[in-house]
């Protein structure tokens, strides 16, 4: 018996209900490859992959993308919009406050703790936000090496 096969990025893409193009294949692609890019980041990486694309077109695709579950967009306070490959999931994130990198981490403690709102006033809740603010491990260092 043979493994099942991962799905390629246009059959996730038609899987979506979404238009297969070679800038959508691309975009998806830069996305996950990456470590949450802001937008302008992936362009440049679309960019590397189909030659030109303009701006906007960036925003639509990711904004389709984003509205089918397969991609994620994350807006820490301050921050551009950054996006990611990592969906389905109730994960969190840790910014630095120094050098601004995003890195992904797991919920706390158990199945999707904070799913559980202490008073959720009558909203169906799906999905909760976290954002750890602090400094890296490099800028810690720095910070600490610092005269």
């Amino acid at each position: 018996m043979t493994a099942p096969q991962t799905p390629t990025t246009a059959e996730e893409l038609r899987g979506a209900g979404l238009r297969v193009t070679a800038a959508r294949v691309a975009l998806l692609e830069t996305v996950r490859v990456g470590d949450h890019l802001d937008v302008e980041s992936i362009a440049t990486g679309v960019r590397d992959r189909v030659g030109h694309i303009s701006l906007q077109a960036v925003y639509e695709a990711l904004h389709a993308l984003h509205a089918a579950g397969l991609v994620r967009r994350i807006e820490p306070p301050g921050s551009p919009a950054r996006f990611e490959g990592r969906v389905g999931d109730n994960h969190h994130h840790l910014v630095c406050r120094s050098c601004d990198v995003v890195v992904d981490v797991d919920c706390a403690v158990g199945h999707a703790p904070c799913l559980t709102a202490a008073d959720s006033r009558g909203f169906s809740v799906d999905e909760a936000e976290v954002i750890y603010w602090g400094l890296c491990p490099d800028c810690s260092t720095a910070d600490t090496a610092a005269p």
